[in-house]
């Protein structure tokens, strides 16, 4: 029992210090991403430039995802992806100071998301071991809430360096601070923890070759869900161009979902543990209401928005997560992390792109092209649930 106790305890410490690394990279990636539109229209950019790159990047951040999850299977060197990936994540944020034209911040959030592609599909793969010690819905859920406080906090900063007369580029270098501390942490983790699968007493084991069909039958449902989904640069690109606030606000508006993404993959976590899949279908059609509520809605409908948004990035990344990692069998955790998140980035880059066209044309549209999406996510996951138990 005490060796249990212990593993336990050990697991959680790891969680929450592979969380504290991931506080301090949402810091300096959500930061920016929380002024990524608004920079974007002193660059002298469209708002289909914003949903066309907005998306492309999430695309490649999910795309070579498929790659990277295979080699770090192939390979083994979860960590070696890990630190590589995150090394690449966080430098090329500062960077975006630099940027005098529109072109060259968009390779930039582009590096920033390769960078994400390559250590995300081995940090799932490093962590779910660590999980299913304490509940894999709330292990990432507790990892996910951490994020998302660095999430919160980062464009709070970039709140106060504009609050105080500060450049959107100066706002950039401030970043710079945190992601030293990220990968800093990231090091230390790497010294204390060298074999994180040690965790995992009990192996998932699956007949077969490839991935199950209950694998795919989710990822359809939640390609659905990332479709439908609008990118935040979009909301904040129309937020500024209709003057529903001040530019000061339009991060704090991003903190506010942030934050409410945190309790939602808390809240999520414990009840994935509980009920399973049918917990991210009630969330997807609630959260199909953000799209009339932020882009019809005058400034309190756009808060309770975004306050919806946040609640379907919450469920996203906990549960998402989660349900991948209680699907398939340890040694191929890297490459159904890799081609779930492909697949789901394909969505999302077609979906944002789609919207971002639509922007300029017709905003009904858009919003009907979103809640169908969201809506059309739900059979897939009740299918998911009744194939699961038949499993």
């Amino acid at each position: 029992m005490d060796q249990t106790q212990n593993l336990k305890r050990s697991a959680l410490k790891f969680i929450v210090m592979f969380g504290f690394i991931s506080l301090f990279a949402d810091i300096t990636y959500e930061g920016a991403r929380s002024i990524i539109g608004p920079y974007f229209v002193t660059l002298g950019a469209s708002a289909a430039v914003v949903g066309v790159f907005s998306g492309l990047g999430e695309f490649v951040g999910y795309a070579l995802r498929i790659i990277s999850g295979y080699i770090s299977d192939k390979t083994r060197k979860y960590w070696t992806m890990v630190i590589i990936g995150y090394v690449l994540n966080l430098i090329a944020i500062p960077l975006l100071a630099l940027a005098g034209r529109w072109e060259i911040a968009a390779g930039l959030i582009i590096v920033e998301r390769m960078g994400k592609a390559i250590r995300a599909p081995s940090r799932d793969a490093i962590l779910t071991p660590a999980t299913k010690q304490i509940g894999t819905g709330w292990g990432f859920g507790l990892h996910e809430a951490m994020d998302q406080i660095g999430a919160l906090t980062g464009p709070l900063i970039v709140t106060a360096v504009l609050f105080f007369k500060g450049t959107y580029q100066q706002s950039f270098v401030v970043l710079f601070i945190p992601a030293i501390l990220a990968i800093a942490i990231l090091v230390l983790a790497r010294v204390l923890y060298p074999n994180p699968e040690s965790f995992e007493t009990k192996k998932l084991n699956l007949s077969g070759s490839g991935l199950p069909r209950l694998y795919w039958i989710y990822l359809i449902g939640t390609g659905f869900i990332a479709a439908g989904f609008a990118d935040f640069p979009l909301i904040a690109f129309h937020i500024k161009k209709i003057g529903a606030t001040t530019d000061t606000f339009i991060p704090v508006l991003y903190a506010i979902a942030m934050g409410v993404d945190g309790i939602s993959a808390l809240v999520c976590g414990k009840l994935f543990d509980k009920v399973g899949i049918k917990t991210l279908a009630w969330v997807a059609m609630l959260s199909a209401f953000f799209a009339p509520l932020v882009f019809l809605g005058t400034m309190p409908a756009i808060v309770i928005g975004v306050v919806l948004w946040g609640i379907g990035m919450g469920a996203q990344e906990s549960i998402m997560r989660a349900a991948v990692g209680s699907m398939v069998s340890s040694d191929r955790r890297g490459s159904a992390y890799g081609i779930f998140n492909t697949g789901f980035g394909l969505f999302w880059f077609l979906g944002s792109a789609l919207m971002g066209v639509l922007y300029d044309r017709s905003i009904p549209w858009l919003i009907v092209f979103s809640m169908i999406c969201q809506f059309a996510s739900v059979p897939f996951l009740l299918m998911t649930k009744k194939q699961g138990r038949k499993a």
